[in-house]
């Protein structure tokens, strides 16, 4: 099962939303994003990272993120996606939301 909140016990923070492709490439594009998922979820800070596609948009790809502190996302990301992927990415909806604590549903 995965983790809830932050292995040291303190706050995390979520980065969500949702990018838009163009449906005929969103394939492509999710395929792209396959070693970026995998190095972000063994850099440090990362609790958990993902993105997958919408199940009823076909242009729509959800973005789902948890860190530890503002400084591991920074280093992870660097720059942002490469320019093949932000030449794919035709509109984007992401923030962040600070947590301040995690129970249960």
């Amino acid at each position: 099962m995965g983790r809830t909140g932050s292995p040291s016990g303190g706050h995390v923070f979520i980065v969500a939303g949702t990018l838009y492709v163009d449906p005929a490439r969103r394939d492509a594009y999710l395929a792209s994003c396959a070693d970026v998922v995998r190095a972000a979820r063994s850099a440090p800070g990362c609790v958990d990272f993902a993105v997958s596609a919408d199940l009823v948009e076909p242009g729509r790809i959800n973005v789902y993120e948890r860190w530890e502190s503002d400084q591991q996302l920074l280093d992870f990301r660097g720059a942002g996606p490469d320019g093949e992927q932000a030449a794919m990415i035709l509109g984007a909806e992401v923030h962040k939301f600070r947590i301040s604590g995690v129970e249960a549903p």
